[in-house]
């Protein structure tokens, strides 16, 4: 599956970007509705300043979209970036599935090799 580099590029910020539990977290709270980075700071132990960067993360990778409605600047969730990572893990779809169709062949064996001892 030949990889185009500049979608590498893209992949390696969005994994960076929700490789922070902070992020991650973030996100989560944005999947229930836009915020405001004071909503979004509430449930943390962390400064504005602190929220703002792990937001501008986000940003970059293409997770969050804010917008400016008068002095705000809600943020947004944009999951089209997780869409492609999920493409990139389809890949690797195969080689779990043959793995676990080897699994449960092996499974079958064994209870096939205990059936006559019970």
């Amino acid at each position: 599956m030949p990889v185009v580099e500049d979608q590498t590029d893209h992949l390696s910020e969005v994994f960076a970007a929700l490789a922070s539990p902070v992020r991650r977290s973030l996100l989560a709270r944005l999947a229930d509705g836009v915020a405001t980075v004071n909503e979004l700071a509430e449930p943390f132990d962390l400064q504005l300043p602190a929220v703002s960067k792990h937001l501008k993360v986000l940003e970059r990778a293409g997770l969050v979209v804010r917008s400016r409605h008068a002095q705000y600047r809600p943020c947004a969730i944009d999951a089209s970036p997780i869409r492609d990572v999920l493409a990139w893990a389809e890949g690797y779809r195969p080689i779990w599935e043959a793995r676990l169709d080897r699994m449960e062949q092996h499974l079958a064996r064994l209870r096939d090799q205990e059936a006559p001892n019970a």
